[in-house]
């Protein structure tokens, strides 16, 4: 028995319209984070999953995880649902 889900219902074309407003929301920040000296970049969307990696001076800030909240809000907002964002860390390799 195949049991549909959200993700294997939506189109080619719902699929690059979410993304684009996840990089949307996420542009919409950055130059925030680069005016203290750091960054965000998306890395994957897997899901509900949003895979970002901080770097420059967020990487060892005590307020990542307030940004990192901001970020994910900022999202949700956009896409209308719940995503899960998920930093990771190493060399910048996007896959989408």
């Amino acid at each position: 028995m195949l049991v549909e889900t959200e993700q294997t219902m939506r189109s080619p074309t719902a699929d690059a319209e979410r993304l684009r407003l996840i990089q949307e929301a996420i542009e919409e920040i950055r130059p925030n984070l680069r005016r203290d000296g750091g960054d965000c970049e998306l890395v994957e969307v897997d899901g509900n999953r949003v895979m970002v990696r901080l770097s420059g001076a967020c990487v060892f800030c005590k307020l990542s995880s307030a940004t990192l909240e901001g970020i994910q809000a900022r999202i949700v907002e956009k896409l209308g649902e719940l995503v899960r964002l998920i930093p990771v860390a190493g060399a910048a390799r996007a896959k989408h």
